[in-house]
């Protein structure tokens, strides 16, 4: 199956997501500096992009920078007096992900902190209107935590990774990543401050999914 979600994937970014060559440019930087390749897809890289556009959003905040790659789809839904926050741990990552934007004429937008994000989240001053978390999955309980700190009513939330190819499922998984998500997804569900969904993807990633709460 793996296999047809990634041609499907590559259908729909040349049929209507239409990727110009920046996006393509990002991913060849960040591949050949030695990061990860685990950004996300084009597709999602583009509901990112459709999502703050639709809530409006001039001030996000994104916990986890890699290469850029979703930073540039979010800055770019930014109005003019928009600005992007990104928190990034690794110096290497945050330094590619600095030249891709200013190649994709994004630096303007976006300041990269570097650091763990716990001990930079409580210097950061909201509200936030949009946040996006893709970073290590383990604190995610604490950095939704910090999300609801810093957001207002209609602030959207949006978290990255939260099926783990279906081993949320599994409460005796004994994998931290995905006790971590598990927890987020208590605390989302128990919080009367938000109203969340979890939606289940497929494609060039595989299977995962992402959580989706807005402020109440």
């Amino acid at each position: 199956m793996s296999e047809t979600w990634t041609k499907v994937d590559a259908y729909l970014s040349e049929v209507i997501i239409k990727l110009d060559p920046s996006y393509a440019a990002v991913s060849i930087a960040s591949r050949a500096a030695g990061l990860p390749d685990i950004a996300v897809s084009a597709a999602e890289g583009k509901q990112l992009y459709l999502f703050a556009k639709m809530s409006g959003a001039k001030r996000i905040l994104e916990i986890g920078t890699l290469g850029g790659y979703s930073t540039l789809w979010l800055a770019r839904a930014l109005p003019q007096d928009g600005h992007l926050t990104s928190l990034e741990y690794d110096p290497h990552h945050a330094e590619v992900a600095r030249a891709n934007l200013a190649r994709a004429g994004a630096a303007d937008r976006v300041a990269i902190k570097i650091g763990a994000a716990l001990d930079l989240l409580p210097t950061l001053q909201g509200p936030f209107d949009f946040f996006f978390i893709d970073a290590n999955k383990d604190d995610y309980p604490e950095y939704f935590r910090w999300a609801l700190k810093l957001s207002r009513p209609g602030s959207v939330i949006v978290a990255d990774n939260m099926v783990r190819g279906g081993k949320v499922a599994n409460a005796r998984s004994g994998d931290e990543a995905v006790e971590g998500v598990r927890q987020t997804m208590a605390l989302a569900g128990a919080e009367p401050r938000v109203t969340a969904t979890v939606i289940q993807t497929v494609g060039a990633r595989g299977y995962d999914g992402y959580m989706l709460a807005v402020v109440n």
